[in-house]
């Protein structure tokens, strides 16, 4: 996991007291580890300073610089080799890496050295910014950190609940079951840690038929090496329903919520997706004498049950369908920020407190709006300043090696058009 600490990370359990409701104290991730991390796990970054007012992993190219001393990367690889060598079966690397600072300039250099050794093995990325963009320094950073990622990656996903990776602010994401404050990592980094919890289920389950390769190759074909995340946190559901029943309640519209940050669209296509279901109840479905069965009611597993329900909605994509009976667990130190009218189970309609776990619903899909996405960078940073050129220079990054990633960025763009409307993007983007 590459990224900043003072951007908190993934929860861990048992380092709250049961029913808090938050942590006031809390500012770093590391106030959640009651584990002891191996030293072989860590690498401290001694050059710069995690929470001060200089010193600061600031800029792409001071990350990028980092890992092109021969010490750090001699020591990384020590470290990296120890664990591949305790693996029975490497499928491959996540990678979790901060967007919007210089880390993003060390996911780079990290994929990359993983790409040159593990050709042959996963990598997947995932790119995190924790609050809107608010200077065109972190959206360069940022437009480079995913033409870099995805460049040397299996697959690259942004994740945040930030409406918008541009400049331009947008409203964060809201859930109808979830009362969270955005701008607090300890409520935001919980609900994406429960998000990639459940987006990584069908390749580290001991069930699994596939490895991360062939999971990034199911979605990344054509040239799309960039995904968007959704996720229902929690799947809205009534205690004691059968999972057609469920799924039949949402025909109109699937009820999930973007998790990669651009202006969200009802998307009603997509290229191919992988689906996981979670924490639903595997009641029998049930009928009415005569009346006759729906083809969801059909169907004679929980996964055929999903796959027909994604075919409806999505018909033509290709989709991949798990489901599993494990819900997401939200104790303590999760933040119980709840709505009263969801059960302990995280089903609906019974008003009850402290609610330990929650169906799940999380998609990832390579679809036509990554298109605006990536594209909406590209203009954003089209024709910048000579002021902004200096200040990017004395970061150890030339002009000609931004445009090249702009470049990169406009033909991932390209990848996800279809229908009418594709030329007009373009001249519009070189007109800014």
């Amino acid at each position: 996991m590459l990224r900043a600490e003072r951007s908190v990370a993934v929860p861990s359990a048992g380092a709250a007291p049961a029913g808090a409701q938050d942590a006031p104290s809390v500012r770093l991730w590391s106030d959640y580890l009651n584990v002891h991390l191996h030293p072989k796990s860590v690498y401290v970054i001694r050059q710069y300073l995690h929470d001060g007012d200089c010193d600061c992993l600031e800029a792409f190219g001071q990350g990028e610089s980092l890992l092109q001393d021969p010490a750090c990367v001699e020591e990384l690889e020590d470290r990296l080799h120890f664990y591949v060598e305790e693996c029975d079966y490497l499928q491959g690397f996540q990678v979790l890496c901060d967007l919007h600072n210089g880390f993003s300039g060390v996911g780079a250099k990290v994929t990359e050295l993983l790409h040159d050794e593990y050709s042959r093995k996963g990598i997947l990325t995932w790119g995190l910014t924790p609050d809107p963009q608010n200077s065109f320094y972190r959206l360069m950073n940022t437009a480079l950190g995913i033409a870099h990622l995805s460049r040397h990656s299996s697959l690259f996903c942004p994740l945040s609940l930030s409406g918008s990776l541009g400049i331009k602010p947008e409203p964060p994401v809201t859930f109808p079951y979830i009362k969270y404050e955005a701008s607090l990592n300890y409520h935001s980094s919980a609900i994406l840690a429960a998000a990639l919890d459940t987006l990584t289920a069908p390749y580290r389950l001991w069930s699994s038929q596939g490895s991360m390769m062939h999971f990034a190759d199911s979605l990344t074909f054509s040239g799309r090496k960039v995904v968007a995340a959704w996720a229902a946190l929690p799947f809205p559901a009534l205690p004691g329903s059968s999972l057609p029943q469920i799924l039949s309640a949402h025909q109109q519209d699937v009820p999930w919520k973007l998790l990669s940050s651009w202006r969200e669209q009802k998307v009603s296509c997509c290229f191919a997706q992988s689906v996981v279901l979670r924490g639903i109840c595997q009641e029998k479905p049930t009928s009415c004498p005569g009346q006759p069965r729906s083809p969801l009611q059909r169907c004679e597993s929980p996964e055929e049950v999903l796959q027909q329900f994604l075919h409806t909605q999505f018909p033509g994509a290709f989709s991949t369908a798990h489901v599993l009976q494990q819900p997401c667990d939200t104790r303590p130190p999760f933040p119980q920020f709840f709505s009263p009218l969801l059960t302990r189970r995280g089903f609906l309609l019974d008003k009850a407190q402290g609610v330990e776990s929650i169906p799940v619903l999380a998609a990832l899909q390579s679809c036509p709006g990554l298109h605006s996405l990536l594209w909406g960078l590209c203009r954003e940073l089209q024709a910048p300043s000579a002021r902004r050129w200096s200040s990017s220079g004395t970061a150890g990054l030339e002009q000609d090696d931004f445009q090249e990633a702009l470049e990169e960025l406009k033909t991932l763009a390209q990848c996800y058009e279809m229908g009418f409307g594709a030329d007009g993007s373009e001249d519009e983007a070189d007109s800014d």
